[in-house]
């Protein structure tokens, strides 16, 4: 007998009559109790195969076809007889005390619950005759869900046998006239068919459309010209399934569970027949293993006729599965072939203990003043551990607790070198309150500090030599180099810087930049002002500003030296000071423009101990015709600008002012003037030329017109030019204009 974890199956040997039709019945047996009398007992093992322990024909025997049921093998479908191969389902039944139909159920998933009785049925061929010939098998017929199935008729193609021909559905071993064929015309019998049925191919052909799963069953068409024929068709119907929907376990799974653990489930809806689902770990299908891994599926039957499946996946998971994807797959058959969908992959958290705990700091490498540091605590425990960092004082040597943000993670923003020192992590078990501490770290926040320059003030007579000294405190080796702070030039490299011969220009700051060279924009800086004694010197020591009356104007002078110098003006005014460096001061003066300011001018005055100086600001009023060629600037409504031909020291540099906006305005109108004349001048002299035009000087001509062109209108020309811009329109013969030409020309178009 088979052992204690086989599955028995009952057959009923009585069924198995040559003459007798009735359904072959089994049920899912344990070995103990014993099956009813009159059963014979079969053995299901692992791979499905159904063998006949005793009792039976020794050619009775069932082959598993994996979920969708079994075949009796040595017996023809029809009539039993030892031909052929009966393709069998199985349905749920009560006890054989009590037997009955129900709903359709995979042999494997019924004999998988033990205790459940189970029927293996064939649809019933109708009563036979003894002697009677073999009935061949069915037609086969597949199509999908909502499609039209064409069911042909078998019989005879001759006119005679197409014109009376009864067509069936069975079900439950019951013919069910669903359309009738009279002298080529069709018609539908009331029922579940009436509207979903027609005739094709003169006659020949029954379409079905819209193809539920209820249609699955045998259709029989039947002739009665000349004889009685029959033609029996199987309709199978498949539908595949909706996307795999997997839901995972979102509590986690404790790896010291003592049996297996939900890990996840999946739902393939809406499929016909019922798809085979297969778990896979990492891309390798899960097969059942005791106390390790359990697969638990069932089905539903939708009002559609459809399934929907679930399955079930538990598991005892490890550690090492912390990282493991996990994924159904539902696996079907469509009239194409056999298809597959595979749901997204999940990952289960899985729960361990923590085993060691340690630092972790960011960003990796080298570390300097200003950086943003974090501390964190990592630990190979899930869920992690309850974390606290400190730092050893330098002075006590005991580890002081640091403030961390809601995460457990130290920030040092900005980082100082006072968080330099040694750091470690404390890793509580809240579950176990068990404490792990991690290995002391050491950080260190490299610096540049305290920069100095000696001396710090220095003060020189020009002639003399100054040695100007930097240093400063590092964790890394520094370099130094000596920068001018007014143009950013390289003077020296190196923590010395010498100057010789001081000159006034020599005045103003010196930057000592120390830095380190591996840890780029690790650096320090001091600036120290260097003085020369001598009087102030003036950045112009005469401008020209060219100004409209009862205008507001801004007028600024500029002036440096040591000591500093103090700045006055000769006219009233709103004024204000503001040093550009220790030793040079701009003062800006706000006055009205009145006809006295413009006949004396502005004059502004730096002073110090050693001596002082003087500007001179000439205001002249805007006016074309008082424009002069040498003018490089032309109005300043708002700020005084500095002429190109004057300096206030001959050792000292220039300083130009922004020129005011005004200037290419004026410069554009007077070139627009001079293009103005040219062209004039040209058609004059083209006129002249060709004898219209009389040569004369007088101030107007004439020019006589055609008489379709005369016009009554007089174009006058007017030049605003100075007398320098005019000499250039004259002749190369270099005549004089009359003293009382001023320029004009008058053109009389009107004769």
């Amino acid at each position: 007998m088979a052992s204690s974890s086989s599955v028995l199956l009952a057959v009923n040997p009585v069924l198995l009559e040559v003459r007798q039709p009735p359904s072959l019945s089994c049920c899912c047996w344990k070995k103990n109790p014993p099956p009813p009398p009159g059963f014979t007992l079969l053995q299901r093992k692992k791979n499905s195969e159904l063998t006949v322990l005793g009792g039976g024909p020794p050619e009775a025997t069932l082959a598993g076809r994996g979920s969708t049921g079994v075949s009796l093998a040595g017996f023809d479908p029809g009539r039993l007889r030892a031909s052929g191969t009966a393709s069998l389902r199985c349905h749920l039944a009560p006890p054989p005390a009590s037997a009955g139909a129900a709903p359709t159920q995979s042999l494997l998933n019924l004999c998988s619950a033990p205790g459940t009785w189970g029927v293996l049925d064939r649809e019933r061929a109708g009563p036979g005759v003894p002697g009677e010939a073999e009935q061949p098998a069915p037609e086969l017929v597949e199509v999908e869900v909502g499609s039209t199935a064409l069911l042909k008729c078998g019989l005879s193609q001759s006119q005679g046998n197409l014109s009376h021909v009864d067509w069936f559905s069975v079900h439950k071993e019951k013919r069910i006239p669903i359309f009738r064929v009279r002298q080529g015309q069709g018609q539908s019998e009331p029922g579940e068919y009436q509207h979903r049925l027609s005739l094709q191919d003169g006659g020949a052909t029954l379409a079905l459309t819209q193809v539920t799963p209820h249609d699955e069953r045998i259709f029989l068409c039947q002739g009665k010209r000349p004889r009685s024929q029959e033609h029996r068709i199987q309709l199978r119907v498949y539908k595949a399934p909706e996307e795999p929907n997997i839901q995972v376990n979102a509590l986690g799974i404790p790896v010291d569970s003592k049996e297996p653990e939900e890990v996840a489930t999946c739902v393939g809806r809406n499929g016909y027949p019922i798809p085979q689902v297969i778990w896979y770990k990492n891309g390798r299908p899960l097969k059942e293993e005791k106390n390790r891994v359990h697969i638990q599926s069932s089905q539903t039957v939708e009002s559609s006729g459809l399934y929907t499946l679930q399955s079930i996946l538990k598991a005892q998971l490890v550690k090492e599965d912390k990282d493991a994807q996990f994924y159904c797959e539902l696996n079907y058959r469509l009239p194409s072939g056999n298809h597959m969908k595979e749901s997204r992959e999940v990952t289960v958290p899985v729960f361990y203990p923590t085993e060691k705990v340690w630092l972790e700091v960011e960003p990796v490498g080298m570390l300097k003043e200003g950086d943003r540091v974090e501390i964190r605590c990592l630990a190979d425990g899930n869920p992690p551990p309850h974390f606290s960092i400190s730092k050893q004082n330098p002075s006590t040597r005991e580890a002081e607790e640091e403030t961390t943000n809601d995460n457990g993670v130290l920030v040092l923003e900005p980082a100082q070198k006072e968080h330099s020192g040694l750091y470690e992590c404390q890793g509580l078990d809240l579950d176990t309150m068990i404490s792990l501490p991690s290995e002391p770290q050491e950080l260190l926040v490299n610096y540049v500090s305290d920069v100095r320059v000696s001396p710090a003030a220095p003060e020189r007579q020009e002639g003399s030599s100054l040695t100007l000294t930097c240093e400063a405190e590092s964790s890394q080796d520094l370099e130094f180099q000596w920068l001018r702070e007014e143009t950013g030039q390289v003077l020296e490299r190196g923590p010395v810087l010498q100057l010789h011969d001081l000159k006034r220009e020599a005045g103003g700051g010196y930057r000592c930049v120390a830095s380190v060279p591996s840890i780029p924009g690790l650096n320090g800086t001091q600036l120290v002002n260097v003085a020369v004694f001598g009087p102030p010197w003036m950045a112009f020591k005469e401008r020209k500003v060219w100004v409209k009356e009862n205008m507001m104007l801004n007028l600024s002078c500029e002036a440096s030296g040591h000591p500093r110098p103090a700045i006055s003006w000769n006219v009233n005014g709103t004024t204000s000071e503001q040093d550009q460096d220790p030793q040079r001061v701009l003062s800006t003066l706000n006055v009205l423009v009145t006809p006295e300011l413009l006949e004396t001018g502005v004059e502004c005055t730096a002073s110090n101990d050693l001596g002082k100086n003087t500007s001179v600001l000439f205001l002249e009023l805007v006016n074309l015709t008082t424009l002069t060629p040498d003018s490089n600037t032309t109005t300043g409504l708002s700020t005084s600008t500095a002429s190109p031909h004057t300096r206030a020291n001959s050792t000292s540099t220039e300083r130009k002012l922004p020129e005011p906006e005004s200037q290419g305005v004026v410069i554009v109108a007077v070139i627009v003037c001079i293009l103005v004349l040219a062209v004039l001048g040209a058609v004059l002299y083209f006129l002249y030329k060709k004898g219209k035009l009389p040569c004369g000087r007088s101030g107007k001509q004439e020019i006589t017109l055609p008489p379709s062109r005369k016009s009554e209108f007089v174009v006058e020309v007017k030049s605003d030019k100075l007398p320098e811009e005019m000499g250039l329109l004259q002749g190369s013969s270099g005549d004089k204009r009359a003293p009382g030409d001023q320029g004009e020309k008058y053109i009389d178009l009107r004769h």
